[in-house]
C-alpha cells in the first residue's frame, strides 16, 4: 500500500498541473481508498509529500474532481496534528469561496472540510465569521432543508460558531431563527431536534435572537413537547422534556421576550407555565418557578401575578419541599417569591399570605442557595414593613442562625445577604427588643465589620443600623462596640478620602449618637476626631459640611 500510495502522490503531483481531469479523479480516488484504509498514516504521507500546497489550486467550482478535493481535505483534517498545515497551504479561502457553489456534493465536503480544520479552534472560528460564512450557511439551510446531509453539516457549524459571542450580532441579522424553528416542527427523530435544540440554546442567550425566536414560534413548539413527553419515562423523553422547558426559561431571560410571551398576564404562554407549577414533575415545578421568577421583573407584573394568586401556588410548592425537597425547586421558588416581594403594593399582601413562615420552613437548610434566596427574599419583604421587621427581628432562631451565617466565608453571596438582614431588622423596626435580640445573639460585632464592606450600599446600611442601636439601646450594645473597635473604624473612614460623602455623613452622626457612652466617648477623645472632623466643614457636599460643624461642636461641648 506504501508504495501505491507514494506513486499516486507523485502522479497527482503532475496530474494537478497538467489538469487531465480523468487522471486527477483516478489519483483522488486511490487517496480516497488509502484514507479509509488508515487515516493517520495516509494523511502523515499526504503531509510529507507537500501535495496540500497544490489542493488549493485544485478547489474551483466549474471542476468536476472538486467535491472529492474537498473529501480529502475533510478526511485529513480529522486529525490534530494536519490542522495547522491546511490552514498554512491556504485552504480556508478557496474553500470558503465554494460555499456559493450549487453542486450539493461540494457543498457537504466543502462544510466538512472547513469544520474539521476549524474544530476547537476559537480564533479560526472567528476568521470565517469575518469571512462571512454564517450569511453563506443561513441560506444554504434554508434552500437544501429537503438535504438530511447539507442540514446536519450546517446544524454541526451553527453549533460551533454560536459558542463564539462575536457570531451572536451577524447570527442575528439573518433569518436563523425562522430557519431552525420550520426545522424544529418538521423533526419527528429524537437525535435530529437534540441537534438544533444544541444550537438554539447558545444562539437563545442573544436578547435579540430571543425575540426572534418567539415570534418564529419555537415557544409553541416547545410547549406541545413539554405536553406529549411530561408523562413519559424513557430517558430520551426526560431528556427532551428538561431541554424543552430549560429553552423556555431562556427565551423568558430577555425583556423584550419576556414581555411578549406575558401578554399582560392573559397569554396563554404564561397560564401554560402556570399550570407547571402544582404538576408532579420536578423538572416541570423548577421550569415554572423560574419561568415566573423571570415573569416578576417588572413591577406590573408582580403586582398583577401576585393578585392573580401566584403566591399561594409557590407556597404550596415549597411546602411539598420543605423535608428533603429539591434544592433546585426551593431555589427557583424562593427567587420568584423574592422578585415579586420588589413593588412595595405587594409587601403587605404577601406578608398576610403567610410568605414569611413559608420561607423561615428553610432556615435548617444547609444549601448556600436557598440560604442566599432565602435571605433576599425576607429583606424585600420588610422593606419599610416596621411590624413584619419587628416580628422577625424578635425571631430568636433567625437571629441566630444569620449571626451564624455572618461567618459564613466560603459563601460571600450569603455572608452579606445575612449581614444586609441583621441591618435591615433594625432599619425597618427601630424596635428596642429587636436591638436587644441581635445583641444576644452577638450580632453587633457583625454590623461593625459591614460598615468597612467594600460596597458603598452596604457600608451605608450598617452605619444606619449601628446608629439607631447608638440611639435606642446604647447601654445594651455598649460593651459589643467597645470590643468591635467600632471607635477606630468609624475614625478610619472619616479619615480616609475615599469614604463616599454618604459614609462621612453617617459615620458623624453615629460618633454624636456615641457620646452618650462614657467608654466610647473617651475613645473618640483619645483618638483626636476633632482634627479629622473639623477638615471636613469645608466639605464639597454640603450635607456632610453641616454635619461636621454639628459634630465639631459637639465634640468640643463634650470635650
Amino acid at each position: 500500500m506504501a508504495d501505491n500510495l507514494s506513486d499516486t502522490l507523485k502522479k497527482l503531483k503532475i496530474t494537478a498541473v497538467d489538469r487531465t481531469e480523468d487522471s486527477l479523479e483516478g489519483c483522488l480516488d486511490c487517496l480516497l481508498q488509502a484514507l479509509a484504509q488508515n487515516n493517520m498514516e495516509t494523511s502523515e504521507k499526504i503531509q510529507g509529500s507537500g501535495i496540500l500546497q497544490l489542493f488549493a489550486s485544485l478547489l474551483i467550482p466549474q471542476s468536476s474532481c472538486t467535491a472529492k478535493v474537498a473529501n480529502i481535505i475533510a478526511e485529513v483534517a480529522k486529525n490534530e496534528f494536519m490542522r495547522i498545515p491546511c490552514v498554512d497551504a491556504g485552504l480556508i479561502s478557496p474553500l470558503v469561496q465554494l460555499l456559493n457553489s450549487k453542486d450539493q456534493e461540494v457543498l457537504l465536503q466543502t462544510g466538512r472540510a472547513l469544520g474539521n480544520i476549524c474544530y476547537d479552534s476559537h480564533s479560526l472560528q472567528a476568521q470565517l465569521i469575518n469571512m462571512g460564512v454564517i450569511p453563506t450557511l443561513v441560506k444554504l439551510l434554508g434552500i437544501h432543508c429537503q438535504n438530511a446531509a447539507l442540514t446536519e453539516m450546517c446544524l454541526v457549524a451553527f453549533g460551533n460558531l454560536a459558542e463564539l459571542e462575536s457570531s451572536k450580532e451577524q447570527f442575528a441579522s439573518t433569518n436563523i431563527a425562522e430557519e431552525l424553528v420550520k426545522l424544529f416542527k418538521k423533526q419527528i427523530e429524537h437525535d435530529k431536534r437534540e441537534m438544533i435544540f444544541e444550537v438554539l440554546a447558545p444562539l437563545a442567550e442573544n436578547d435579540a435572537i430571543k425575540l426572534q425566536l418567539v415570534e418564529a414560534g419555537l415557544v409553541e413548539c416547545l410547549l406541545e413537547i413539554v405536553q406529549q413527553k411530561v408523562d413519559s419515562d424513557k430517558e430520551d423523553d426526560i431528556a427532551e422534556l428538561k431541554t424543552a422547558s430549560d429553552l423556555m426559561v431562556l427565551l423568558l431571560l430577555g425583556d423584550e421576550s419576556m414581555q411578549k410571551l406575558f401578554e399582560g398576564g392573559k397569554g396563554n404562554v404564561f397560564q401554560r407555565v402556570l399550570s407547571w407549577i402544582p404538576s408532579n414533575n420536578h423538572q416541570l415545578q423548577l421550569a415554572g418557578a423560574l419561568a415566573i421568577a423571570n415573569f416578576a421583573r417588572n413591577d406590573g407584573n408582580c403586582i398583577h401575578m401576585v393578585d392573580n394568586g401566584i403566591v399561594e401556588k409557590l407556597m404550596d410548592l415549597l411546602d411539598r419541599h420543605v423535608e428533603d425537597g429539591n434544592v433546585t425547586v426551593q431555589h427557583a421558588a424562593l427567587s420568584a417569591l423574592r422578585n415579586l416581594a420588589i413593588p412595595v403594593v405587594n409587601k403587605a399582601k404577601m406578608l398576610s399570605a403567610g410568605v414569611t413562615e413559608a420561607v423561615l420552613k428553610f432556615l435548617k437548610s444547609e444549601m448556600p442557595p436557598v440560604q442566599f434566596k432565602l435571605l433576599g427574599t425576607l429583606r424585600m419583604l420588610i422593606d419599610a414593613q416596621a411590624e413584619a421587621a419587628e416580628q422577625l427581628g424578635k425571631n430568636v432562631k433567625l437571629v441566630e442562625r444569620l449571626v451564624e451565617w455572618c461567618e459564613a466565608k466560603d459563601h460571600a453571596g450569603v455572608m452579606g445577604e445575612s449581614n444586609r438582614l441583621l441591618s435591615a431588622l433594625i432599619r425597618h423596626s427601630k424596635s428596642k427588643d429587636v436591638i436587644k435580640t441581635i445583641v444576644q445573639s452577638g450580632g453587633i460585632k457583625h454590623l461593625v465589620t459591614m460598615a468597612t464592606s467594600e460596597h458603598v450600599i452596604m457600608q451605608n446600611e450598617a452605619l444606619v443600623a449601628l446608629a439607631l442601636i447608638a440611639a435606642l439601646e446604647l447601654g445594651t450594645a455598649e460593651k459589643d462596640l467597645e470590643s468591635a473597635k467600632l471607635v477606630q473604624i468609624l475614625h478610619r473612614l472619616l479619615a480616609d478620602e475615599r469614604s463616599a460623602p454618604e459614609i462621612k455623613y453617617n459615620s458623624m452622626v453615629l460618633i454624636c449618637a456615641l457620646m452618650g457612652s462614657e467608654s466610647l466617648h473617651k475613645e473618640v477623645q483619645d483618638l483626636a476626631f476633632l482634627d479629622v472632623v473639623s477638615k471636613l466643614r469645608s466639605h464639597e457636599n454640603k450635607s456632610v459640611a453641616q454635619q461636621a460643624s454639628l459634630t465639631e461642636q459637639r465634640l468640643t461641648v463634650d470635650s
